[in-house]
């Protein structure tokens, strides 16, 4: 059995986050904080632990041996520089911070102290992308040229931030982002988890559609040019009634593209590969990254974890993307 503490509660998947930790019977919550003393009373009740409001009490208590950080990204820094130095081990929701400077200070403490890390990249463990990584890693598309990514749906559309605890996502002093960025950065790890190539330069259109939630914008389009040449587009808001194609990756000898879940394959190194029927010779599924935070807690071997590096270098580009397109430019990395 492992203690876990809530530090903020108010991030929009922290209900299924603590539904998860109720189905299990190895991880125990002892604590919730939020600087929203009302939600943590609330919260608390929920999962028959205790609300605290001074920060040191779970710096000190030695039972606690992880933490988990849905709070606003703002307060990111704090949380996760105290808890890497109290040695608690760490899940924060994504993004890591605003940008480089906040996230290197806490890659770097983090780093220092060793402790299990983990974010809300939870795209990398679908069957359908552990297939393609294993195309990829086969060469099966000969030389890549561009990949496309899209991640999108109608939460802006539909009231998924209107009076709710994590309405603070669509205000940028509080999450620093808005759709493209809350969205956008699972694709950007994708691309660069599938790709493993260094980023040259980015560029970005982002913008405000229907004004609901003031200057924060909705959608986004943006590129990006690897080192290896690859070209990458990345489509993330949350003012799309539907996002049928998720992934199309074409190279000089394949093509692959994520349609409705499905995962289909053009190539004449792969048999039966036509480009019309789907594939169904996938690896299994991964668990989330968030059971995989909690595996490792409990020591269990072969979790899939994301590197304070990765979680790090995902800030700095979609930092500089938000700067592109804020000025019009491509801004070399």
């Amino acid at each position: 059995m492992q203690t876990v503490a809530f530090l903020g509660c108010s991030h929009i998947h922290t209900p299924n986050f603590i539904k998860t930790i109720k189905a299990r019977n190895d991880i125990k919550i002892k604590y919730i904080w939020d600087p929203n003393q009302n939600l943590a009373e609330r919260i608390a009740r929920e999962v028959n632990s205790q609300q605290i409001t001074d920060l040191p009490g779970i710096w000190d208590d030695p039972s606690i041996s992880g933490v988990i950080i849905c709070s606003q990204t703002n307060l990111h820094e704090q949380l996760v520089i105290n808890a890497a130095r109290a040695h608690k081990h760490i899940f924060v929701e994504k993004p890591l911070g605003f940008g480089k400077v906040d996230s290197a200070k806490m890659r770097d403490e983090i780093t220092k102290a060793g402790v299990i890390f983990q974010s809300g990249y939870f795209m990398r463990g679908r069957d359908t992308i552990l297939k393609v990584k294993q195309l990829i890693n086969q060469g099966a598309f000969g030389k890549i040229t561009r990949l496309r990514l899209s991640n999108c749906h109608s939460g802006g559309l539909d009231g998924w931030f209107v009076n709710k605890d994590w309405s603070w996502m669509t205000r940028l002093p509080e999450a620093g982002v808005g759709g493209f960025g809350d969205l956008g950065t699972h694709i950007l790890d994708l691309a660069l988890y599938l790709l493993q190539s260094p980023v040259q330069r980015v560029t970005a259109s982002i913008k405000v559609v229907n004004g609901n939630f003031g200057n924060c914008d909705e959608s986004g389009e943006g590129i990006m040019e690897l080192q290896n040449g690859v070209t990458i587009c990345l489509a993330a808001g949350w003012v799309d009634v539907a996002n049928p194609v998720t992934l199309q990756l074409s190279g000089t000898e394949g093509h692959a593209m994520i349609y409705d879940g499905k995962l289909f394959m053009k190539s004449k190194n792969i048999e039966g590969a036509d480009g019309t029927t789907p594939l169904s010779d996938l690896p299994p599924s991964l668990p989330h990254a968030f059971d995989m935070y909690l595996d490792s807690l409990i020591g269990k071997q072969g979790a899939c974890l994301v590197t304070p590096e990765e979680a790090y270098r995902n800030s700095v580009i979609m930092e500089a993307f938000y700067i592109a397109a804020k000025n019009n430019v491509w801004i070399s990395l």
